[in-house]
């Protein structure tokens, strides 16, 4: 089970043992004494491993633009987010629902692995016009880094003299 989740492993276990026994995730929450929401979560993952939502799963598996498309198709088609995640064994039923938004709002494309990290820089257009400074820009950046630097310093020899005291 997640590790973030807000329950207990004594109180996973015993929501699990009441769901065999037919209590539904409302009135577990309710005999736990915690919000809905988790008991909800681990539910559904229930429905789909049974006594394995209790084993925590890897959680950053990556899967490939067909695969999401193919589930997203026949999640459309009618069949049902539990069974689809049961049978492709995925981690949660709402992964299955995340990528059918996803399809919707954006199409296809959006099911496509995106770049992990910062975009890199974009680079100058080398047929923009070279405007040269003029002296006084430069003077001007000079001064700015001048001042920055004499801020610097006179900060530098202020924590020193706070040290010998």
């Amino acid at each position: 089970m997640d590790g973030r989740s807000s329950l207990s492993v004594g109180q996973r276990e015993r929501a699990v043992a009441w769901f065999e026994e037919g209590l539904g995730y409302r009135s577990v929450a309710g005999l736990l004494g915690v919000a809905v929401w988790p008991v909800k979560r681990l539910y559904r993952r229930w429905q789909v491993w049974g006594r394995g939502a209790l084993v925590t799963k890897p959680t950053k598996r990556s899967y490939s633009f067909e695969f999401k498309l193919a589930v997203v198709k026949r999640f459309l088609a009618g069949e049902s987010a539990t069974v689809l995640a049961a049978e492709y064994e995925l981690s949660a039923p709402e992964l299955v629902k995340t990528w059918a938004r996803t399809y919707r709002r954006e199409g296809a494309d959006g099911l496509r692995p995106k770049p992990k990290g910062r975009p890199p820089k974009a680079a100058k257009d080398p047929d923009a016009p070279v405007r040269p400074e003029s002296e006084l820009e430069q003077l001007r950046r000079e001064v700015e880094r001048l001042r920055a630097e004499n801020a610097y310093l006179g900060k530098v020899r202020a924590l020193r003299d706070q040290e010998r005291r």
